[in-house]
Parts: structure tokens; C-alpha cells; sequence
């Protein structure tokens, strides 16, 4: 086994388990921190693919800034007192069916498809390049973002707000 398959591996499980750990700690603050090994599992994993560019942006945006947007959320509203209040529903098993139909469904499109490997080098998309398809044609979705991020931040301070 190549040292690239083991470095695959290790990031992947890396990835999964912190994945797990933010899906089933009863803790939310627990849950957020949860998040950084699962972002940095994946930067890894950009980086085996040769993405340093997107690598270097998953680290930024996701591992630095939008969990410490959750983290701030979660202190803004009661979620950060360590009051534990009930995570779980009833429809657990409901949800474990469904995860467990869509692994079996992914791992068997996987295996069936032929996977060719074409010849010619892989397009160079430059930090230029992406900058342009931000302002061009991505714009309106690249402000929408901001958008969805700027209205959680004022849900939050309005439910953390105290009633007088």
C-alpha cells in the first residue's frame, strides 16, 4: 500500500470519526468543536487531490471562521450554559435506516462504475481565475451566502436577547 492510500485512509477516518462525535455528543458546544478535525480531515484530503487552493480556503472559511460563527452562536443563545437539554428524537432508528440505505446505494455506484482513466493534464484553475468566477457569473451566489450568514447571526442575538 502506497504511503498516499495510508495518508487517504488515516484522513478519512480522521474525518469520519470526528463526523460521529458531532452527531452524537449531547453536548452542542462538544458537537461544534467536534467540527475542526472534520474540516481538517477534509483539507487533507484536498490536498491528496492536488486542490492546495481549495485546501488552503476549507482551512479559512470553514475551519476558522464558521466555527467560530457557531461557537459564538451557540454562546449567544442558551446553548453554551451546560444546562443539558434533550438531544435525541424518537426517529433515530428512522434515520439510521435511511444513512444506512444511502451508504449501501453509494458504495454500490461505486463499485459498478467503470472508473476510465483519460489522458491529458488536469485544467489549471489559478486563485485569479476563481476570484473572477466570484465577481462573473458565481456572484449572486457567492453574496447569497453572505446573506444566510449575516440573518443566523441576527436570529441569534434576537433569541439570545432577554424579554424585559
Amino acid at each position: 500500500m502506497s504511503g498516499e492510500a495510508i495518508a487517504f485512509y488515516v484522513l478519512a477516518a480522521v474525518t469520519l470519526g470526528s463526523g460521529v462525535v458531532v452527531v452524537t455528543s449531547p453536548n452542542v458546544v462538544h458537537s461544534a468543536v467536534a467540527l475542526v478535525p472534520t474540516f481538517l480531515g477534509v483539507t487533507g484530503i484536498y490536498v491528496l487531490l492536488s486542490a492546495e487552493f481549495v485546501a488552503v480556503i476549507q482551512v479559512l472559511i470553514y475551519a476558522g471562521a464558521i466555527t467560530v460563527l457557531i461557537l459564538f452562536v451557540i454562546m449567544l443563545t442558551e446553548g453554551g450554559t451546560g444546562i443539558r437539554a434533550r438531544q435525541r428524537n424518537e426517529q433515530g432508528a428512522i434515520g439510521a435506516a435511511v444513512a444506512a440505505a444511502m451508504a449501501g446505494l453509494l458504495i454500490a455506484v461505486a463499485v459498478r462504475t467503470p472508473w476510465a482513466r483519460l489522458p491529458g493534464t488536469l485544467p489549471t484553475y489559478t486563485p485569479g481565475a476563481i476570484g473572477q468566477s466570484f465577481l462573473g457569473p458565481n456572484l449572486l451566489v457567492f453574496e447569497g451566502t453572505s446573506v444566510v450568514l449575516l440573518v443566523s447571526l441576527v436570529g441569534a442575538i434576537v433569541i439570545a436577547r432577554k424579554e424585559e
